[in-house]
């Protein structure tokens, strides 16, 4: 004799209620386990921000600020010379960089929407962004350095230019996108043409966002290391005017010092440190509050 239906669904109950049980205590152990995980990241982060603070402002003074890196062994001295010689280089790197970036982020999303050569230099952007900075820096070695003869700061900055590049033309052409539609056909309306629209209109709706890309391009290459070494090196003095040979800058410096047996270039270390998470710190907040200012509008 056959089953009702009634009788099939009150065998059925059982287990079903051995899957649920099961299934609620599955996502229990999981939200404990992502939260130990979670908690145990916030306090090894939250362990190397107060040593870094704590060390970083033991070794702060005025002559951090004024004096250049001092030779092994001495003492006193500063890193004047490699914070000035950071600024140049992530300067150089972005004023190479942003011209590049917007246009391309601006072909992207005004001309080149289902194009192949769009999607081609959206695989190649993809690329760019998740590529190893040691691996520009060799590239730009290749390129720059061994035919130049020698380290110069205009390597280094080319080098920070690479990797910069895909940030802002990512970011350029996402907020190009989020441009609404009938103010390019507003533009076109009035007769103006395609470049017209761009610039008059296009840019200016998006130009906190596209601002947001470039500090957000400016935080990514502050604190590079590896692309530096094999371009723009380092030394212990000021650069020359014409960037040719070592350029001193913070990254690398601070690499060298730490691994020094000398307490004084230690603490210079542990202070340039500061001096350049506080800076990208500063930045990543500036630019969050101008992307939050443009969703607003």
């Amino acid at each position: 004799m056959d089953a009702t239906p009634h009788q099939v669904s009150a065998a059925a109950a059982p287990a079903w209620g051995r899957v649920r049980r099961s299934r609620q205590t599955a996502d229990r152990a999981l939200k404990v386990i992502s939260t130990v995980f979670t908690l145990l990241g916030i306090a090894v982060l939250g362990w190397i921000l107060v040593m870094l603070i704590v060390e970083g402002t033991r070794g702060l003074s005025l002559a951090v600020f004024t004096e250049t890196t001092p030779g092994p062994g001495t003492e006193g001295g500063g890193i004047a010379n490699a914070i000035v010689g950071s600024l140049v280089l992530t300067f150089l790197g972005i004023v190479v960089a942003t011209p590049i970036g917007v246009l391309a982020g601006t072909y992207l999303a005004e001309y080149g929407r289902g194009s192949k050569l769009a999607s081609m230099i959206r695989f190649v952007n993809d690329i760019l962004l998740a590529a190893p900075s040691i691996l520009i820096g060799l590239f730009v070695y290749t390129l720059m350095v061994q035919p130049m003869g020698g380290y110069s700061g205009w390597a280094g900055g080319v080098a920070l230019a690479i990797i910069a590049i895909p940030v802002i033309v990512r970011t350029t052409e996402d907020m190009l996108r989020i441009v609404p539609g009938s103010l390019r056909e507003a533009g076109a309306a009035l007769g103006a043409p395609m470049s017209k629209v761009i610039i008059q209109i296009s840019w200016r709706a998006a130009r906190s966002g596209m601002v947001t890309g470039i500090l957000l391009a400016t935080a990514r290459i502050a604190g590079e290391t590896a692309p530096l070494l094999f371009t723009a090196l380092n030394n212990n003095f000021w650069f020359s005017p014409d960037l040719m040979g070592g350029v001193s800058n913070l990254p690398v410096t601070i690499y060298q010092f730490a691994l020094a047996p000398y307490e004084n270039w230690r603490e210079l270390a542990w202070a340039g440190a500061l001096i350049i998470t506080v800076s990208i710190l500063a930045l990543s907040v500036v630019a969050r509050l101008l992307f939050r200012k443009e969703q607003a509008r």
